[in-house]
């Protein structure tokens, strides 16, 4: 029976795990009491498990022969079509709505991009809970897709390190091993990673104080990157206060690095950590972008004869490493000493520093989104190799064959993505420019939903930024954008390919 499942189409799986994930809010709303919202989401999950199973009976008999294709198809089917399925409870348990702004919300979450049309005291608990659900299952989404499809076909980040091949990698595409085993291999060895995590977290932040939805959507985010928070942010609500940022800060280093929870193809884990080039470029910016922040609030401290006690200086310092490590990877989060920081300094928000961050993103098949640190290593060692070939023009650097291969190969595709990347921002600019938004406005949305950070709107600008402003075809583009920037570039391009439909 089991075998038969696994064998349905993925959308269709999908569809069945989104369904049956109905019923976590239903039973969240009928223990709260509030018998409309659980009635929705009963119904809801019942409906669309007899319609799934219905397509799922439909399409057993025909099975793709290319299953590379149908699962890249399938994922992007997942961030365009599942999100009409889930945003209908949504939809029906708020009412106060239109279903395009469900819709929005929905591939906002599923893509943990984390960017909302609506203020937390809006929505009742059991909807709050199903924004950080869905991101939750987006985040763990894009780990098995990213190690057991995009690998093997050397995208997503990994084919900055790929091993140098006289052959184009596309052109063997069929003769990879089944896609669908590695689906189920890696289901089955990651999700108690990351469910165990959440949990762990989960069980911190109720100890450091933080209510219970609380503590679950913000342990839900942390681990997505998607940044939903029930209450517009962390520290917000007074709970776990100082402690709670400090925990969902441990557990941001997941999105740093892939070898915190993976054993990649060079057997590389835990240990492998301190050689990692992206844990490693990940740990500089976190520790120099605050400490030049930091610099930078103590001399306009000292300038405005400010109380430099060093209470003060130790949360404004705080307040920038949290920030940072937050919108590094994508996050979103905002330290509730940020704000106390740029008070304390009279710095206005470095929204340039924001964006730049999340750009940068995380690393490579993990949960962030952004080029990824991998990338932007690749560039820096080749940039580096570069000025050393200007001052010595007849030196070889060693450091072996892998380094080699990054500097000149990595760095080529490293650069072709990041002008993909550009081209991608140029365009949805544009395409914003037409519906009557500014051009700073345009550029904060888009980079926001391209680098999947959604709370970058209400940071990066001089003035908070909302997406309730955006007209309904603005809305359409910046979904499109984060469902973009989610897949990224080279993976649609990757569907363009011949290869990919010669059988």
């Amino acid at each position: 029976m089991l075998a038969r499942l696994l064998n349905l189409p993925l959308l269709v799986i999908l569809m069945g795990i989104g369904a049956g994930a109905m019923y976590i809010p239903a039973i969240y709303a009928y223990v709260g009491d509030d018998l409309r919202v659980a009635r929705v989401f009963l119904y809801g999950g019942t409906l669309f498990l007899i319609l799934t199973a219905m397509i799922g009976i439909a399409s057993a008999p025909g099975k793709s022969r290319n299953l590379v294709r149908s699962h890249l198809l399938a994922l992007l089917g997942a961030y365009v079509i599942l999100p009409v399925m889930l945003a209908i409870p949504f939809y029906e348990a708020l009412r106060t709505t239109s279903f395009l702004n469900a819709y929005f919300e929905m591939v906002s979450s599923l893509t943990t991009t984390g960017a909302t049309l609506f203020e937390p005291e809006r929505l009742p608990d059991a909807l709050h809970l199903w924004r950080a659900l869905v991101g939750w299952m987006g985040g763990f989404l894009v780990w098995i897709m990213a190690i057991a499809v995009l690998a093997p076909l050397n995208l997503g980040g990994f084919e900055v390190t790929a091993a140098e091949r006289g052959n184009s990698h596309f052109s063997q595409i069929t003769n990879t091993a089944n896609t669908s085993v590695r689906l189920v291999q890696y289901s089955i060895q990651l999700f108690p990673i990351y469910a165990g995590l959440t949990m762990v977290l989960w069980i911190a932040l109720l100890i450091a104080g933080d209510q219970p939805l609380i503590a679950v959507s913000h342990a839900m985010s942390t681990l997505s990157t998607s940044g939903i928070s029930p209450v517009g942010g962390v520290g917000i609500d007074g709970g776990s206060g100082i402690t709670g940022e400090v925990l969902i800060f441990g557990f941001m280093f997941f999105a740093i690095s892939r070898l915190t929870f993976f054993k990649d193809r060079q057997g590389g884990g835990w240990r492998q950590l301190p050689m990692d080039p992206e844990f490693r470029m990940g740990l500089f910016l976190v520790l120099l972008v605050p400490a030049i922040l930091f610099l930078r609030h103590w001399i306009a401290a000292f300038d405005t004869d400010t109380e430099t006690d060093l209470m003060a200086a130790g949360r404004a310092l705080w307040g920038a490493v949290f920030t940072v490590m937050s919108f590094l990877t994508t996050t979103g989060f905002e330290s509730a000493d940020w704000v106390d920081a740029r008070s304390w300094s009279g710095l206005q928000t470095p929204g340039l520093i924001m964006l730049g961050l999340a750009i940068i993103g995380g690393g490579v098949a993990t949960t962030a989104g952004g080029v990824k640190l991998m990338r932007v290593y690749a560039l820096y060692k080749h940039g580096s190799r570069e000025l050393d070939r200007l001052l010595h023009p007849s030196s070889v650097a060693g450091s072996g064959v892998q380094a080699r291969y990054i500097r000149r190969s990595g760095a080529q595709i490293s650069w072709v993505f990041f002008m993909l990347f550009c081209m991608s921002v140029a365009l949805v600019m544009l395409a914003l420019s037409l519906t009557g938004q500014p051009f700073d406005h345009a550029m904060v949305f888009t980079v926001s939903a391209l680098s999947t950070t959604g709370p970058l709107a209400k940071v990066a600008a001089e003035i908070p930024l909302y997406y309730t402003d955006l007209d309904a075809t603005a809305k359409m583009i910046v979904a499109a954008a984060m469902v973009l920037g989610r897949l990224e570039t080279l993976a649609i391009i990757a569907l363009l390919n011949p290869s990919l439909w010669r059988s």
